[in-house]
């Protein structure tokens, strides 16, 4: 088993999961996708005695950015990621959809971008890029080899369903292909991390997910 260890934070109203990675015995962490409680994710580093390694983002929806800015000021020399397809998404209230919701959120820019196929590694954590795109145009998934393989998904595969198309740049036939073709293709003990609801396998979400088949 990984020794990696994962703690959730969940952010109202949206019930977003933020989670904080670090490998036992590690004194940074790398940050996925910090949300709307980011005082609670200052918590739980200083109560594990963390700082941030990194700051990923798996797209750029306004609940899975919306504590960068938090993140950023308390430790402004750890990177922020997000897909290539996606940067613009963190400097546009209406790109990242906060607009429509009457509470404007802009984050920093980002300090690099991802693409399929990129390998990033922080705090001793080696992520590998997937890009599966149809939730949001450039969306990424994060995959960390281990046994089992960990991927910190965002909100492509859920437990029983699939993220959302009907947003701008959402793609139903993109989605299902992303999925079948590199989360599916994975072994079934995979363990999906996603941006709502709690983790599942790949095995499992083959045999039962009713919206993939």
């Amino acid at each position: 088993m990984s020794s990696l260890q994962i703690q959730t934070v969940v952010s109202a109203p949206f019930n977003e999961n933020t989670y904080i990675v670090w490998p036992e015995g590690a004194t940074q962490a790398v940050i996925f996708d910090p949300g709307l409680d980011p005082e609670s994710i200052l918590t739980v580093l200083a109560e594990a005695g963390l700082t941030a390694a990194a700051i990923l983002n798996t797209h750029g929806h306004a609940d899975h950015i919306a504590g960068n800015a938090a993140m950023k000021e308390a430790f402004p020399d750890a990177p922020l990621l997000i897909g290539e397809h996606e940067k613009q998404m963190l400097l546009d209230a209406d790109l990242n959809l906060s607009g429509a919701f009457g509470f404007p959120i802009i984050s920093p820019p980002a300090d690099a971008t991802v693409r399929d196929g990129s390998v990033v590694e922080f705090a001793g954590v080696r992520l590998e890029t997937l890009e599966i795109p149809g939730h949001s145009p450039g969306h990424v998934v994060f995959l960390y080899r281990s046994s089992p393989i960990i991927v910190f998904g965002g909100d492509v595969l859920f437990d029983g369903s699939i993220g959302r198309t009907d947003f701008p740049g959402g793609s139903m036939s993109q989605l299902l292909k992303g999925i079948r073709e590199k989360l599916y293709t994975l072994p079934d003990d995979t363990l999906v991390y996603p941006g709502h609801g709690p983790a599942t396998t790949t095995g499992r979400e083959k045999m039962t997910n009713p919206f993939t088949g």
